[in-house]
């Protein structure tokens, strides 16, 4: 297991390196940089002339190594997080991007994984009964459902939702995670997890309805094959009850394809959740990507994105390491 472990791990290096070069350049890609913008406050805020503005911003550049070639600007921010884990500097935030991590990424993978617990454990509960139904009505409302969670956007139903919360109930304190009664308190309590529950449920709905979609179909389509194999048939044959013929034959065996797949939805359940909390205006990731994109804050943008490739590649190998104590026939190779 340990030389499974190191040998997958050496194996994702070079993808990392990847995805934080291509992400690296290609928020680089829009013309200007983050003294652009800078230029243009001191301009519109300061009331100074674009000479000056311009002076001032060619010399945050200089200060900041803004002015060598994307590069060196990526290897000197690779260095910093190799050798002192320093993933830079938000200029737009005013503090240090390992600070702003540390705030919104707990946020956006405990929101993920709960949709996940619950897209996988409902879409597997809901794929048994659509298998074991096949073509009858539950079976045809459970694939309507699944159609309608893998065609409709996320982002339309949490623009829905938002409509719905403002117009229709009138609610207020959305953007955050709290109501403002709770915003100061520091110490957790059930009525404040309630708030909290309040604040994020779309978020959760919106991503596990998606996710459940794509879970209930691989149940679905497993068990239809499991439940036609010899095996199977020779347990009806035998007069055994047909719950235990499902739930100790079928079932245990068409579970292992879908805790394989896990390590493929978990990246769909992420992204759901950065969509909808960037239309809600949730503080999580999500908004923070696309403000440190919108205002050229090279570094937070690239550091985020590599640090949710990470997560990815660590839940495909947990959905490995998963699938491997499950089926010991499963043998951890490359």
């Amino acid at each position: 297991m340990l030389t499974y472990l190191v040998k997958r791990v050496l194996v994702a290096l070079p993808v990392l390196i990847g995805i934080s070069m291509v992400s690296f350049l290609i928020i680089q890609l829009p013309a200007g940089d983050y003294a652009s913008f800078y230029k243009g406050q001191l301009m519109n805020e300061a009331n100074m002339s674009e000479r000056d503005a311009e002076a001032m911003a060619q010399a945050f550049r200089i200060k900041h190594g803004f002015d060598k070639p994307a590069a060196i600007q990526y290897l000197n921010w690779i260095w910093g997080i190799v050798s002192r884990g320093d993933f830079g500097y938000s200029f737009h935030y005013n503090k240090e991007i390992t600070e702003l991590v540390k705030e919104r990424l707990p946020r956006t993978l405990g929101i993920a994984l709960v949709s996940h617990v619950l897209a996988s454990g409902i879409g597997a509960l809901l794929g048994i009964y659509a298998a074991t139904r096949q073509y009858q009505l539950g079976d045809i409302l459970t694939t309507f459902l699944a159609f309608l969670g893998m065609t409709i956007p996320r982002f339309f139903l949490a623009i829905i939702i938002l409509y719905w919360l403002v117009f229709v109930l009138g609610a207020k304190d959305l953007g955050s995670l709290f109501s403002t009664k709770y915003m100061m308190q520091e110490y957790w309590n059930w009525a404040k997890f309630v708030d909290l529950l309040k604040h994020i449920w779309p978020v959760i709905a919106i991503a596990t309805f998606g996710g459940l979609a794509y879970n209930l179909r691989v149940m679905r389509g497993n068990l239809l094959d499991i439940l036609k194999v010899q095996y199977v048939e020779t347990a009806r044959a035998k007069g055994l009850p047909a719950r235990k013929v499902l739930f100790k034959h079928a079932v245990p065996n068409a579970i292992h394809p879908f805790v394989m797949y896990q390590g493929i939805v978990l990246p769909y359940m992420i992204q759901g959740e950065i969509e909808v909390a960037i239309i809600m205006a949730i503080p999580t990731v999500g908004p923070l990507i696309v403000e440190s994109i919108a205002y050229q804050d090279v570094y937070v943008a690239a550091s985020l994105m590599m640090l949710l490739a990470v997560v990815l590649v660590v839940g495909n190998l947990l959905a490995d390491i998963a699938l491997s104590l499950l089926d010991p026939r499963v043998r951890l190779q490359l």
